[in-house]
């Protein structure tokens, strides 16, 4: 029996497109082709960009000068260099070289010194001479963190809007993209056959091979491939990927260059570690692309060293233990050894590193969770004059930082703040609680700064100051959608018109006066239900005896005197004991009614359900207790009703004992009565419910 539908090869090999020619479909699956628009970790196809600004601070300063590119140029804090442009480094200068040395090797270079707070300003600037003033000058890198701001912003104007777009600022000159999910959109869009469903609604079936044998990469650095690999291979849809990031790359390195007139680096690859070395791989103005079947080859010529992470006291641990720095032969340690030496954690995760393997998420907001502000006194500082004049620098200084992370938008609030003030060889540390209700200025963290110097300073030896600091810290998302008090009002008009309208009085019916007297409810789920009264001639005054229903009162109503009510209504005054019982034997013995389900009490003959009698029996004993109250304590003893309490106190013992109220009752009564026999010197009883 042959069937109907079509044959779909499910084996890398598609159908033959010539006569010896058999083409093999994709490595990769539908699954990480969904993979990729989720931006998974896991998904071979995912593609991250490392951005690098080129030089930063010697760039942002060649900009602000106006300076050509190709005028040396180095960025100077006191005697020291920090940031060397390119055209400078043409001379062999670098960042730890002496300023005297650097100019003798390259005489025209421009040194310009970074921004500074000037002790007692309120806003930091350029000033001449800065670096002999280190004694009243605070550095400050303001104009860096603006145009960084700038920077993002052009980045984020190329991409399209969250939450395609993730971009991590990894540091004040670099950030990280993740383009997996971007990419997957071009790629549906230029080769609509990726839209069709998978044969047979099967994940795991491989994509049909890209129609494409030949791609464009234009000027970027491409790294050759493994050994393993040829050009000659025709390329798979992780190829296709790279080279969609690498025009986005272009695009947005464009968009800086024409924006703002900066140059920057880039690398691309499948994951965050291999992008970044990427990046720093061909400088300046230049991209790296490391293709999936590059990389082996990419990272073999490598120091481990220059990896995040294993250049410093750990990089050179495994440099001693193994002898090398270079990738390639720390591939040669097996696991084992790497775990043996390094430990488990760390031994897996240099493995795993070295092979490029690195499953590291981009970050669309890293959280500051501290901000720091601080200087060292050279001279010390000697007065609490001098101390509040460098506080106000750096709450200015902290504030700016603060205004960039949107705590005036109230989306992130610091809750601490705290003071480090050195002294000798002694360091103080004092921190304050930041008013949540209260706006963020920087008078509110100013004063607070101040009152924190104050308490050190009271406890004595504060001076000569070596070191002051301020910091905020305990970061957390502002609330939003807040209202204060005066939106719930209503104003105006709306409130005239409302004062306008009078409700209606409220008709108070009888039986709500009656309510309000706490009478007990006559009908609902109450225990009267429980009870059926009955007269001499088998009818009550108000009906038929199987419809007139009462109950005991209510505990509340026990304290006072219950006066006798109507023919069929039991009262506790009126209610018979044992022995009117039997005086009034010529009344009709109670008989059950209607039904087999109601019982006599043999306390007063009332009709009761069986589910109500544990119910009806703690009536009985509260109000025992109650009559028992009503007895002022004499030699004589208990009264016989409270003895008949305390019978039953003492059956409930044995057995199952009152529920609620009346429980709590039975207890105070039983600490009344033995308190009550005795004086105090100086007491008098006193009767109680007489």
């Amino acid at each position: 029996m042959s069937s109907s539908q079509p044959f779909v090869h499910s084996s890398p090999l598609s159908p033959t497109v010539g006569p010896s020619m058999p083409r093999r479909r994709s490595v990769f699956t539908y699954r990480h082709l969904s993979q990729l628009a989720q931006s998974s970790t896991s998904c071979p196809l995912r593609v991250i960009a490392h951005i690098d600004l080129d030089g930063f601070y010697a760039q942002c300063e060649t900009v602000r000068l106006g300076l050509s590119e190709d005028q040396p140029l180095a960025v100077q804090q006191w005697q020291g260099l920090i940031a060397i442009n390119y055209a400078a480094r043409k001379f062999g200068l670098t960042r730890h070289i002496d300023i005297d040395k650097a100019k003798e090797l390259c005489p025209q270079l421009i040194t310009q010194h970074v921004a500074t707070w000037r002790e007692g300003d309120a806003k930091w600037a350029y000033h001449d001479n800065a670096a002999s003033h280190i004694s009243t000058h605070k550095v400050s890198l303001d104009p860096y963190r603006l145009e960084c701001r700038k920077i993002l912003a052009a980045i984020k104007d190329v991409l399209p809007p969250p939450p395609i777009q993730r971009v991590e600022k990894a540091s004040i000159d670099e950030v990280f993209l993740d383009l997996s999910a971007q990419i997957h959109g071009v790629l549906l869009e230029r080769y609509p056959e990726l839209a069709d469903p998978a044969p047979y609604d099967d994940p795991t079936e491989n994509l049909p091979r890209p129609p494409t044998t030949a791609l464009d990469w234009k000027t970027d650095a491409l790294i050759d491939l493994d050994s393993t690999e040829t050009e000659d291979d025709d390329p798979d849809w992780d190829d296709i990927a790279m080279l969609v990031a690498s025009q986005i790359v272009s695009d947005v390195r464009a968009a800086i260059r024409a924006r703002l007139k900066y140059t920057c680096s880039a690398g691309i690859a499948h994951n965050k570690m291999l992008s970044k070395l990427g990046s720093g791989y061909r400088k300046p103005n230049q991209q790296t692309v490391i293709r999936n079947r590059a990389g082996q080859q990419f990272l073999s010529d490598l120091k481990f060293t220059k990896i995040r992470n294993l250049g410093g006291k750990l990089g050179e641990d495994i440099v001693s233990r193994f002898g090398s720095d270079t990738i390639k032969d720390l591939l040669q340690v097996p696991l084992d050894q790497l775990k043996l030496k390094l430990g488990d954690d760390t031994g897996s995760w240099v493995h795993q590193t070295i092979r490029g393997i690195d499953l590291s998420e981009v970050n669309s907001r890293t959280q500051i969770k501290s901000m720091l502000s601080a200087k060292s006194f050279r001279p010390s500082i000697n007065s609490f004059d001098q101390a509040t004049r460098w506080l106000r620098i750096f709450v200015a200084d902290i504030f700016s930082r603060l205004v960039e992370e949107g705590v005036l938008e109230n989306k992130r609030r610091p809750h601490t703040i705290n003071l480090h003030h050195r002294q000798g060889g002694q360091t103080k540390s004092r921190q304050a609680p930041i008013p949540q209700g209260r706006t963020m200025t920087e008078e509110l963290l100013f004063d607070l700064s101040k009152n924190l110097l104050s308490q050190v300073i009271a406890e004595g030896r504060a001076w000569p100051c070596a070191n002051l600091s301020l910091s905020v810290g305990g970061f957390e998302d502002g609330l939003t959608g807040n209202r204060g008090i005066g939106s719930f009002l209503v104003k105006g008009e709306e409130a005239r018109a409302m004062n306008a309208t009078e409700r209606q009085p409220e008709v108070v019916r009888p039986e709500s006066r009656q309510s309000q007297k706490k009478k007990r409810r006559l009908e609902g789920d109450s225990i009267r239900k429980f009870f059926v009264s009955h007269d001499d001639d088998g009818a009550g005054s108000d009906g038929d005896v199987g419809h007139q229903q009462h109950s005991p009162p209510a505990v509340e109503d026990i304290v006072r005197q219950a006066s006798p009510s109507s023919k069929g209504t039991l009262s506790l005054d009126s209610r018979p004991d044992h022995d009117q019982v039997e005086e009034t034997s010529n009344v009709p013995p109670l008989k059950l009614a209607d039904s087999t389900d109601r019982i006599v009490c043999d306390r007063c003959d009332r009709l009761i359900v069986p589910t109500g009698k544990q119910e009806h029996d703690d009536w009985h004993l509260a109000r025992d207790i109650q009559d028992a109250e009503r007895v002022a304590p004499n030699e004589i003893g208990v009264p016989p009703d409270n003895q008949l309490a305390t019978k039953q106190l003492q059956g409930r013992r044995d057995g199952a004992g009152p529920r609620g109220r009346a429980k709590r009752m039975a207890s105070k009564n039983t600490n009344v009565t033995s308190a009550s026999s005795r004086v105090e010197k100086g007491q008098s009883k006193l009767a109680f419910g007489r």
